[in-house]
């Protein structure tokens, strides 16, 4: 099996509700599976310590997770336009795989949810490019033909999707069908990888 790795951190449920439609994209490509995995809360006075299996939701994420996925999909909430603190954590832990070279090559996309339509949902984006860039990944977009992102009201950027949540949780039809779109294209563009790899 191809596995796509859909690494998120959500505090309110909409970023994992965007991992989950991307999940379901992934598995909708025979013989691809999604691995769901999330990060722990951190403390602005010390790093906080977890149980390594969250008693809801997803298990936290290790390095191995991340070296041994075939692709990647990086999502987080929009914190004044950057990622969120815990995921950041996480990525900065990464140096090892960097060395080593574990994750170039490998296809990647980013994704994001944000309270307000100007939160700054596209340099969240990009600033979730910079450090799969320096690990060599191949940064997937949403193709410029896909009606949804034209068509779109609510969230949906070509660097990734996006999900605008002023009220609610509820992803629009737009935002799912962009979500979906992210995980069907790493899924076939990591299997295509794998086997000109043989």
């Amino acid at each position: 099996m191809t596995s796509i790795l859909i690494l998120y951190y959500s505090r309110n449920g909409s970023t994992l509700s965007m991992a989950q439609q991307i999940g379901r994209g992934v598995e909708s490509v025979s013989g691809a599976e999604a691995i769901l995995r999330t990060v722990p809360e951190i403390s602005s006075v010390c790093e906080k310590i977890a149980e390594s299996i969250p008693t809801t939701g997803a298990p936290y994420v290790s390095l191995s997770d991340l070296e041994n996925c075939d692709g990647l999909a990086l999502g987080s909430p929009t914190h004044f336009g950057n990622m969120a603190a815990p995921l950041k954590h996480f990525i900065d832990t990464s140096s090892g795989l960097w060395i080593a070279g574990a994750l170039s090559g490998k296809p990647a996309g980013v994704f994001t949810s944000t309270g307000s339509m100007h939160g700054g949902q596209e340099s969240t984006l990009l600033s979730m490019m910079l450090p799969l860039l320096h690990h060599g990944m191949l940064l997937m977009s949403l193709p410029c033909n896909e009606i949804a992102l034209r068509e779109t009201q609510t969230g949906g950027t070509p660097y990734g999707p996006s999900h605008f949540n002023e009220t609610e949780n509820d992803l629009s039809d737009h935002e799912k069908r962009l979500c979906w779109v992210l995980g069907v294209r790493l899924a076939k563009t990591a299997l295509a990888l794998k086997a000109v790899k043989v």
